[in-house]
């Protein structure tokens, strides 16, 4: 055992390392297709769809979008929910040779605009209820191509009806343009046959995005082998096999969704159920009615189970495992799910896990059968971890914290079009190897358990949601009554953070010298909400005359965060010690 992995004596069951097929993407799910082709690949709200007609639906697209002109490196973006059409276009892309850039269904237009020009998409797939936004955009993009699905392709006779009289009739009827594609018209068609396009396994497969510290949005370029590697370490760690479920309650747009509930059980021949929408009584009944035998969520889904009467009647002993990542597990919540899960039947821990989009997502976890008190768990299979000291390369004694630091197949290939960001992220060390600098802060204790501490990097946490201040600052200055902004998350019971935006009026917005209330604030917020993502959005804003400022003269949110904290417990309303 190497001296500096000493969490290899926890592995029990799982193998301290795995051979990694040289394949693409495609090919590694072929693998499983060919395995198990008559097991259940996915459960789309009662369609089941096995891994033969699964790998055949993946050919009969890739044969579509070839012959609209999708072809080896170009980009196509998939604005999708969890659902078949969404996963079944991901693989199909790859099979091309092209690249899948996964963006939120819910994008705004101008977010639409930004990333197909980042990515510089060729076409996209979306539904129908979305096709507005694309076609405003799409004329300053190079996006010429826009496919559209319906959820209700993929339902029964009676749940198409069922959708259609809820939600369905609601849609706007979608204008006739030849730009526009049918997904239903394209599988119904036969075209040429495609072979699989000649693809390295380190080549880019996909792209996901993240935020940084200039508000915009970076692309993460993530190579087959990240996903083949993660997926297959994922696989291991829960011995994922065909007999195993797994509930797809996170977005496909998000490295958790994506690699872990969709691409890892697929590795593992496991079988997929796509939740397209997320509400804890879709979950509860899902959980009832479904019997998988993994969950995977975060915090506030489990916060959302506990609550729930459905989820508190349902036989839970089909679970195998629940791991928790994407935010701090809050103790409370950890309890109450463990104790509703011994008085149905079960007997499993909520376990925490770690993970970040720059590595796909999850890359270390607790051991099925161990648990470490608010610990994060340990590095999977062929993944390395350690922890340096603040702005060095060396590494921390156990017990002392500092940047957690990776290394491995899952790290991704760099940001798109930012090599100085790439540069600053990615560094060689002493021992030649790259690791992946996350800009989170953590400790190491000499059996190898990793805790959490903080994210370096300021960054919110909003129903497990990424929310990057800078982002939403940058919006606020854009607003003509906006003279200066801070952005800040504040504890929130529900959604573990939410957004607070502390804002400084220019003067001609004051005519009468007072600061406004109420109907400043709901037009500064309704302006967040044209251009950002719900969670985005400041649920609150405060007006003052000034804001703090450090000695070098930025903005000191660390105080208006230590403000604020102060006022929440002098309220009773927070007895934490951030």
């Amino acid at each position: 055992m190497p001296f500096n992995k000493p969490w290899f004596t926890h592995y029990e069951k799982v193998p301290l390392s795995l051979d990694y097929p040289q394949v693409t993407l495609y090919e590694a799910f072929l693998k499983s297709a060919l395995r198990v082709p008559d097991k259940i690949a996915w459960d789309f709200m009662g369609t089941l769809c096995t891994y033969r007609d699964f790998a055949t639906a993946i050919s009969r697209c890739a044969d579509a979008l070839s012959s609209l002109g999708l072809k080896r490196g170009d980009t196509i973006t998939i604005s999708m929910p969890t659902s078949p059409a969404g996963i079944i276009c991901f693989y199909a892309a790859n099979k091309l040779g092209a690249v899948a850039s996964m963006i939120h269904p819910l994008s705004t237009e101008s977010e639409i605009e930004f990333y197909l020009n980042l990515s510089n998409s060729t076409m996209a797939l979306t539904l129908d209820a979305f096709a507005g936004k694309f076609l405003a955009v799409m004329e300053k993009t190079s996006c010429k191509r826009l496919i559209l699905t319906r959820i209700g392709d993929y339902l029964s006779p009676v749940k198409q009806l069922g959708f259609w009289l809820t939600k369905g009739r609601k849609i706007p009827k979608v204008p006739r343009n030849p730009q526009i594609s049918w997904w239903q018209d394209l599988m119904k068609t036969r075209f040429p046959t495609q072979d699989k396009a000649p693809m390295d396994p380190h080549d880019t497969a996909v792209i996901l995005y993240s935020g940084g510290t200039t508000g915009k949005p970076k692309g993460i370029l993530l190579s087959n082998m990240n996903f083949i590697a993660q997926g297959m370490m994922v696989a291991a760690w829960g011995n994922l096999d065909e007999t195993d479920a797994i509930l797809a309650i996170l977005p496909i747009f998000h490295g958790f969704g994506l690699g872990v509930c969709v691409n890892a059980a697929f590795m593992g021949g496991a079988k997929s159920i796509l939740v397209p929408q997320f509400t804890p009584e879709i979950v509860a009944k899902l959980i009832r009615t479904k019997k998988p035998s993994f969950i995977i969520g975060v915090p506030t889904l489990y916060a959302a189970l506990n609550k729930n009467k459905d989820f508190q009647r349902s036989d839970l002993a089909c679970l195998k495992a629940a791991f928790s990542g994407a935010d701090t597990l809050p103790g409370v919540v950890k309890k109450e799910f463990e104790a509703i899960v011994r008085g149905r039947g079960g007997n499993v821990k909520l376990l925490e896990g770690y993970g970040l989009t720059e590595a796909v997502t999850a890359i270390m976890a607790m051991p099925l059968n161990t648990y470490r008190k608010d610990s994060i768990g340990v590095p999977f299979p062929d993944m390395d971890a350690k922890i340096v000291l603040d702005k060095t390369l060396e590494q921390a004694p156990f017990g002392e914290d500092g940047e957690i630091c990776l290394s491995g197949p899952a790290v991704m290939k760099g940001y798109l079009n930012q090599k100085e960001e790439t540069d600053k992220t990615l560094k060689i060390h002493g021992d030649g190897k790259t690791w992946l600098h996350t800009g989170d802060i953590a400790s190491q204790d000499k059996e190898g358990f990793f805790y959490f501490k903080l994210r370096q990097k300021r960054m919110i946490k909003s129903s497990g949601m990424n929310v990057y201040p800078a982002q939403v600052e940058e919006l606020l200055y854009q607003h003509p009554w906006v003279a200066e902004v801070c952005v800040i998350g504040v504890p929130d019971q529900e959604q573990v953070e939410r957004v607070k935006a502390f804002v400084v009026l220019k003067k001609e917005a004051l005519p009468d010298g007072t600061l406004p209330r109420g109907a400043m604030e709901k037009d500064l917020i309704d302006f967040c909400r044209q251009h950002l993502i719900k969670w985005s959005c400041p649920r609150t804003i405060e007006f003052r005359e000034t804001l703090p400022v450090t000695l070098v003269g930025k903005v000191a949110f660390k105080t208006l965060e230590d403000q604020e904290l102060e006022s929440l417990r002098q309220q009773g309303e927070y007895t934490g010690d951030r």
